[in-house]
């Protein structure tokens, strides 16, 4: 990738730099000025404009960081020890004349993978379901083992939160449930699956009940279908920091509508008219993070979403938190189409 990908100005707006956010895929843009570095952009700051509800038509300029880190060309060598000790991914080169020539991304340049803050918190895989969107494949292969390249996706699933130091899973299942049960057993594996079999259909979230008296802490849940690029112990920590029931990981979604829209008044004449208007929307992903209390809440035997359960806590005054990422950073296979952007994103196709 050339540098200048990720240069930025100032005046841009946060709306064109989460989509150059998406396309370079390097959680980090540079703002310049006539080749130097006035500030950086990550997608840190924009998931905290994002949660003030902020207008994402303003400049980056209002939540860009003005002093950033950065290390000259001569001490180069010491990219890794100052990645290390500000926990940062990835920091610009300047020479003499203060120019940006090089940025260091830690996952590019050293061997080892930047380590997070490790979390045992466990995992609840939700993978009983049918995939009938997914037909013909899911009549012959249950959804959750349906490869993404050579790696199922459920497996690429956990792979990803065993990076972060999560070693107990729990797979509900129950569509082509002794399948799955049989993959997993045959390869090698660092962490322990405990599969909770339902005996029928009990949703997205019905499956929890079987859970009792098993998680005491914490715990992610996760559709069998999704891959969410992120950092999941920050995540973890947010949720924390929030003290919510509840924090949903939600992906920013842009739409816009490829038609005049007609706005009409009470007589039926209009209104007025807006051409191709654009809307900004926070979408739930299929991921979350619960406290293990609300399991005592799941309904016993019954056909229940985490959506229900959701929207009770929001009648009852309960605090829902929300963890947004940028659209590319959500993986979604539940489609064919969705299938192949995913393989696309990975690089496999």
């Amino acid at each position: 990738m050339n540098i200048q990908d990720l240069f930025i100005n100032e005046d841009l707006s946060i709306k064109e730099a989460i989509k150059k956010l998406d396309e370079t895929a390097k959680k980090i843009l540079l703002v310049v000025e006539n080749n130097k570095l006035i500030g950086v952009l990550t997608d840190g700051d924009i998931r905290r404009w994002i949660l003030k509800n902020g207008n994402l038509n303003e400049p980056i300029s209002l939540i860009m960081i003005r002093s950033p880190k950065y290390i000259c060309e001569e001490d180069i060598k010491d990219a890794k020890k100052v990645l290390k000790e500000y926990s940062i991914e990835a920091i610009p080169v300047l020479n003499k004349k203060e120019e940006i020539i090089d940025i260091i991304f830690w996952n590019d340049n050293f061997n080892i993978k930047f380590k997070f803050k490790k979390m045992d918190n466990p995992v609840v895989i939700m993978a009983g379901g049918k995939g009938t969107r997914l037909d013909p494949y899911t009549k012959i292969l249950p959804k959750p083992l349906i490869p993404i390249g050579d790696i199922p996706i459920v497996e690429r699933i956990i792979n990803r939160f065993n990076e972060y130091g999560c070693n107990n899973f729990y797979m509900t299942v129950n569509y082509k449930k002794n399948m799955i049960k049989a993959y997993f057993n045959e390869i090698e594996k660092t962490y322990v699956i405990d599969y909770i079999d339902e005996d029928k259909p009990l949703g997205t979230a019905g499956g929890l009940y079987l859970l009792k008296d098993k998680i005491m802490d914490t715990f992610f849940l996760s559709n069998c279908d999704i891959l969410i690029e992120g950092n999941y112990s920050d995540m973890l920590k947010y949720h924390k920091e929030h003290k919510a029931k509840i924090t949903l990981i939600t992906s920013l979604k842009h739409y816009t509508i490829p038609y005049g829209v007609i706005q009409i008044n009470e007589d039926s004449d209009v209104k007025k008219m807006i051409e191709k208007p654009e809307y900004d929307f926070l979408v739930n992903t299929g991921m979350y993070i619960l406290e293990p209390e609300v399991i005592n809440d799941i309904p016993e035997n019954e056909f229940f979403h985490i959506t229900d359960l959701i929207n009770t806590y929001i009648n009852k005054g309960e605090k829902i938190g929300v963890y947004p990422i940028s659209e590319g950073a959500w993986l979604d296979m539940g489609q064919f189409k969705e299938m192949e952007i995913m393989l696309e994103r990975l690089g496999i196709k």
